[in-house]
């Protein structure tokens, strides 16, 4: 094994490790020296991937959201499924990813870490997911041009409640069956589609200028 391939072989033991952590005992568990000692390696190990814990918290944080998220665009991809089944696969997914490893589900949802890259980094990531959401739900639903907007309100509104939702189930606080957790999720998304294009539609409708307008315009 070249120097470059073990030097790569530590840094995903010290992400794995930091999973482990954090998806036990929170954020606050993460510090230097409760990485090093449990993934039983001499401290320079840790400072040549990781400038800092903050670093490998981001990088902690990024593996999960790009495991879910090549799974969740694997099942989008999947040719010759009508809308329903394409978003019942896609919650399908998240809901199985987060339960086949609660550890997951703690470090995407649950609790704010007390690290200000992480917090940064989960709002860019919220950002990013509202906004393919949005691009996906045009390419199916395409909404009049007149009210393009009402398309990032539905996606803000689904990813930011689906995580919540999310948090509470994995902590136990929502008590309802994976599969209908699924059930409900997916009639959800399609409810707030067509909710959405309902809204589109009818602000269509609306001379220009009109919507918009505050309550004391």
């Amino acid at each position: 094994m070249s120097a470059e391939d073990r030097q790569a072989e530590r840094r995903r033991l010290l992400i794995e490790t930091g999973i482990d952590l954090i998806g036990g005992d929170g954020w606050a568990a993460l510090t230097v020296r409760r990485i090093i000692e449990r993934a039983q390696l001499n401290p320079r190990y840790f400072y040549e991937s990781f400038a800092d814990i903050e670093q490998l918290a981001v990088a902690v944080y990024d593996r999960i959201v790009e495991e879910l998220g090549a799974q969740v665009l694997a099942q989008l991809s999947t040719p010759g499924r009508d809308e329903t089944e394409v978003v019942r696969a896609g919650v399908q997914v998240i809901v199985e990813f987060i339960d086949a490893d609660r550890r997951r589900g703690r470090i995407l949802y649950a609790e704010a870490p007390g690290l200000e890259a992480v917090r940064r980094r989960r709002v860019e990531a919220g950002r990013a997911v509202v906004g393919f959401v949005e691009q996906y739900a045009a390419s199916q639903r395409p909404v009049p041009a007149t009210d393009i907007a009402v398309g990032r309100v539905g996606a803000a509104f689904l990813v930011g409640g689906v995580s919540h939702l999310l948090a509470e189930w994995t902590a136990g606080h929502i008590k309802v069956s994976k599969l209908e957790l699924i059930d409900d999720v997916t009639a959800m998304f399609l409810a707030v589609g067509d909710a959405a294009g309902a809204i589109a539609g009818a602000a269509a409708a609306v001379p220009t200028g009109r919507r918009g307008r505050t309550a004391d315009s």
